[in-house]
């Protein structure tokens, strides 16, 4: 797994199972559209800075941890 999106995604989901946490409701919470969090999830989108801080405000974690 050397691609960086695809070691954040997986790091998010990750993170977002060990909360308990579906897609539909990490994105809800994040404001973001579900089929987005599942792309970046799967490493195949690219995500913005912005986005990712929504995703770790919605996660309750510091960005670092996608990291």
């Amino acid at each position: 797994m050397d691609d960086i999106c695809a070691r954040v995604g997986f790091n998010i989901r990750k993170i977002r199972d060990s909360k308990k946490l579906s897609q539909e409701k990490l994105a809800d919470l994040a404001d973001l559209h579900r089929t987005y969090i599942g792309q970046i999830e799967r490493g195949e989108k690219n995500i913005g800075l912005k986005n990712l801080e929504k995703i770790s405000k919605a996660l309750k974690v510091n960005i670092k941890d996608f990291f």
